[in-house]
């Protein structure tokens, strides 16, 4: 099978939405309505005008910082050649470690200023987040991008940009387990006796073991490759994630 998708959703002339700019806004659309759905139910300490404004401001650290993670963690030297091309995000290039960081930074900004608790307010959205993971890893799909390596499955799929030979969709794996099955795990954990916070450390240590996972059978990038050994650096930045997400749950439990 070829996997040879128009990117593009609607074609106005001048004006082109792309299927994978879409992806974004469908994520934050599901993501919006289950925090309401959750903030019906229980209290979390935050009002519904705060958390629109809070997603405002969500949505700009996303892409600022998945923009400036992408030029720091896989392309600094290109960019610092050519300074302008930072702006350029029509040609791609986002991180999702560095949307990560830009999303936190965001949170514990708006915590501080808000005198709201962080950790009350991130176990509140990050629940949410593993449907735009795995919308967007659908986007990565569509566009044929982020492919996985060559392999004899019968389900190895065709990517242009690949060359002939059939690779694993790893979008899809991604979809599946960054998107899916995090979100189940949860979305079923979320009204258990855990610690306050210990949804955020739950999802950085899951996500980080399925990034990790998945990265084994995905296409390294090409001006990159293995940087220790048989190891990405999308495992190496998932396995600072894993860590971090152990430790993190740890403090929280002993902190209660």
């Amino acid at each position: 099978m070829t996997v040879n998708i128009d990117p593009i959703l609607i074609d106005l002339g001048p004006i082109k939405v792309s299927w994978y700019g879409m992806m974004y806004v469908f994520g934050f659309i599901a993501s919006y309505l289950l925090v309401r759905y959750q903030m019906e139910r229980k209290d979390f300490g935050v009002s519904r005008v705060e958390v629109e404004n809070l997603y405002f401001y969500l949505i700009i650290g996303l892409m600022a910082g998945a923009r400036l993670g992408y030029v720091l963690f896989y392309d600094l030297k290109m960019y610092l050649s050519d300074p302008l091309q930072i702006f350029a995000i029509w040609r791609g290039g986002m991180s999702f470690h560095g949307g990560l960081i830009g999303v936190l930074i965001v949170g514990v900004s708006f915590s501080w200023r808000n005198k709201k608790s962080f950790w009350k307010i991130a176990d509140l959205i990050i629940v949410t987040a593993p449907i735009g993971l795995g919308l967007g890893r659908i986007g990565n799909f569509i566009n044929g991008e982020l492919y996985g390596r060559v392999t004899q499955v019968p389900w190895g799929m065709i990517f242009p940009r690949g060359g002939p030979l059939p690779r694993h969709p790893s979008q899809l794996y991604e979809s599946g387990l960054e998107g899916g099955v995090l979100f189940l795990i949860l979305w079923l954990l979320k009204d258990r006796k855990l610690p306050t916070g210990g949804l955020l450390a739950l999802f950085l240590f899951f996500y980080g073991c399925f990034r990790s996972l998945v990265e084994f059978l995905r296409e390294p990038d090409a001006h990159i490759g293995f940087i220790a050994g048989p190891f990405t650096l999308g495992q190496v930045l998932s396995s600072l994630m894993i860590a971090g997400g152990f430790i993190l749950y740890l403090y929280l439990k002993r902190k209660e």
